[in-house]
């Protein structure tokens, strides 16, 4: 069986079953990438057909099996004959070919699986086999790498310094395509190709195999500029390294446009009679130029009208218009380029927290759109009230919305919101589903839990540690071009939750003169949790030195909370598990000091301007305080490294020996140093 862990395979025996055409195999190729990243140590054998051998053969991760399937019947059975010798542990049918009714295998793809109808393009079909076949499957990859050797390197290196032409100072043209209903005539790609290059002073180079040679000699002759002609002088290796150097590449529908696209090269694509939805390029720096007009897509082979008006009307001014955005830095969206946004955070409390500043961004950038964030229903008061947010929408995954059908209907009924921009903060598996099947149209987030339904996708590299959370939040906008001006938590602090705490305080006879330090002794995992000991030592110094102590705590933590107050020598105000999370604000705000673990109301306290010492344990990248911390000038954070090489969260076989180093006159130390900046 594949693990939870598919780093961890070795020796597996993997068979690809691709397709034919190049374009179709290079849309597998994220398939490709996904298997080779997640089981580094197995055998990967991918059946191709001849045309496309050249993509994989110089990748000495992969064994390419070529499969010709206009090979007669007696050759097919001895073909199926011999992949069944192979004994594979994992067969993934990307073609549907019904090979997988007559192999072996531990998993294998359903040969009667049906994909969902919204997921229309190929690529994204392909993975959604992928991730049926091995539902464990981890992080989804596009390497966008075609392996190539030295040789091949060598030729194109030498073509262009020939020609006098620097990396970054051509347009690659593919004017072919397999089929001539795909091709955009020749005298329009004339006039586009002279229009850029005498603007851009970029040179046009042109590309294609062997059959285009004389479609780019009719382009040539038409032009005042006259291109490098590189059409039938490459193989697909040596295409592939040509096309990373390109400034832009344009092409038609074909195996050239899918790989600058897989190659994420700056690509405009135009298409005809097929459908961009299912075929068309899928990396950011793409563009797609279409004529709508009533009979297309027909995605026939042979126009039923005759006249082929879906590329005969396609003009070379919208086409260079497209070209000049490419070709131009980028600036910002304009403020009114998204009318309805969502935003979505549907994790933590303290999680949300840290989101805020994106919320002020977008609004702030986007000052007459309406900005709406989705959240889990324990953390709506956190937006609530926030100036920046419109609305807040509940989505909750645990109780009301955890059946696959609920799930469902919730998507539906963000359809019919109309969002048209969809921010996604934290990836899971829910969320990136839902905002897709509410047809948001995009969609950016991180590239994991099915990333490859967001439209724009940026790496996930939170693991690391490099930096706080907020700023990871932050990186999601500044893909949509998007700086934040500000970057403070922001916590609502409710009029009824004031006036509860005033009523609270005064059946308490706590006076305004007091003061009030609170401790937070739960948090959601054993091992961000201080000894309960250690906080009843700190709280009976405390109230020693002329301080009232405040215990707080969720109802699911009410238990470690009263376990702390029972080992308390002195009486305590213990509100564990009965307060809102704005009564939690108001509280916090009126303290002089919070003490917790890592955790939410960590960053509640922040937001309210209150000091805080959080208290960490384990040593982890990730889970640090660099990316965890306190966000506050005067917050301070307690964190010993006791030389556990791994750590093993709540598994420890050191009985959390990272918490417990943490001594209690550590804790007292750091009050003193609070007070006295405070002071």
């Amino acid at each position: 069986m594949f693990s939870k862990k598919p780093r961890s395979l070795e020796n597996r025996n993997i068979l690809v079953i691709s397709l034919s055409n190049i374009g179709d195999v290079i849309l597998t190729m994220p398939v490709i990438d996904t298997l080779k990243e997640n089981f580094p140590g197995a055998r990967i054998s991918v059946v191709v057909g001849p045309k496309a051998t050249e993509l994989i053969n110089n990748d000495f991760s992969l064994n390419p099996i070529v499969f010709d399937k206009r090979l007669p019947l007696k050759a097919k059975i001895g073909f199926w004959i011999y992949l069944r010798k192979q004994k594979f542990d994992a067969i993934i049918d990307l073609r549907h070919s019904g090979f997988v009714l007559f192999l072996k295998a531990a998993h294998k793809t359903s040969a009667f699986l049906k994909v969902p109808k919204t997921i229309e393009h190929a690529k994204y079909r392909h993975l959604y086999k992928l991730k049926s076949t091995l539902p464990k499957i981890g992080k989804f990859y596009s390497l966008a790498e075609i392996s190539t050797n030295q040789n091949d390197r060598e030729k194109i290196d030498r073509l262009l310094d020939e020609n006098k032409i620097a990396a970054g100072g051509f347009i690659a043209v593919s004017a072919g395509a397999a089929s001539h209903w795909k091709r955009y005539k020749a005298s329009g790609f004339a006039k586009v190709c002279d229009y850029l290059y005498d603007k851009f002073n970029l040179k046009i180079v042109m590309v294609g195999d062997k059959n285009d040679i004389g479609i780019v000699e009719d382009i040539a002759n038409l032009m005042k500029n006259k291109p490098v002609n590189f059409a039938g002088q490459t193989n697909l290796r040596e295409l592939a390294y040509l096309l990373k150097k390109a400034k832009l590449v344009i092409s038609n529908d074909s195996g050239v446009m899918h790989m600058a696209s897989y190659l994420d090269v700056p690509t405009l694509a135009i298409f005809g009679p097929t459908d961009p939805k299912k075929y068309g390029p899928w990396n950011s720096k793409s563009l797609v130029i279409k004529e709508e007009i009533d009979c297309s897509p027909c995605e026939d082979s042979s126009c039923r009208y005759g006249h082929h008006n879906c590329m005969n009307l396609l003009s070379e001014e919208r086409i260079i218009k497209l070209a000049e955005k490419l070709l131009k830095p980028q600036e910002p969206a304009p403020f009114f380029a998204y009318k309805r946004i969502l935003i979505v955070r549907t994790d933590r409390i303290g999680d949300v927290l840290l989101s805020t500043p994106v919320v002020r961004a977008v609004k702030e950038f986007y000052p007459n759109s309406f900005v709406a964030v989705m959240v889990s229903p324990y953390a709506k008061e956190i937006i609530e009230g926030n100036p920046w947010a419109d609305e807040v929408i509940i989505y909750d995954k645990d109780k009301k919305h955890r059946s696959v059908f609920a799930s469902i209907r919730f998507a539906r009924q963000l359809r019919r919101r109309k969002f048209d921009l969809a921010i996604i903060l934290h990836p899971t598996n829910r969320v990136n589903l839902v905002t897709y099947f509410a047809h948001i149209p995009e969609r950016v987030g991180y590239n994991k839990k099915m990333g490859f339904l967001l439209t724009k996708r940026i790496e996930d590299k939170k693991h690391l540690g490099e930096k706080h959370e907020m700023e990871y939040s932050l990186d999601v906008i500044r893909a949509i071009g998007i700086e934040p001006k500000e970057k403070e938590l922001f916590m609502p602090i409710k009029l009824e939750s004031e006036n509860w705490l005033e009523d609270m305080l005064a059946k308490n006879r706590i006076l305004n003169q007091d003061r009030l330090i609170a401790i937070h002794p739960a948090a959601s995992c054993p091992s961000k949790i201080w000894p309960q000991e250690s906080f009843a030592q700190v709280a009976d110094k405390l109230i020693e030195a002329g301080y009232k102590i405040i215990v707080v705590a969720g109802p699911k933590d009410k238990k470690i909370a009263n376990k702390v107050v029972e080992k308390i020598s002195y009486p305590v105000l213990n509100l564990a598990g009965d307060t809102s999370v704005s009564h939690l604000a108001s509280i916090l705000k009126r303290c002089k000091l919070f003490i917790s673990n890592d955790s939410g109301p960590v960053h509640i306290a922040t937001a309210v301007g209150t000091p805080v010492i959080s208290i960490f344990g384990r040593n982890q990248r990730g889970l640090s305080p660099l990316r965890w911390g306190p966000l506050g000038i005067k917050d301070k954070f307690l964190h010993k490294n006791v030389g556990c090489i791994e750590c093993l969260a709540h598994n420890c076989k050191k009985e959390f020996v990272c918490l417990k180093a943490i001594s209690v006159e550590d804790v007292l130390k750091t009050v003193e140093e609070v007070i006295e900046d405070t002071i």
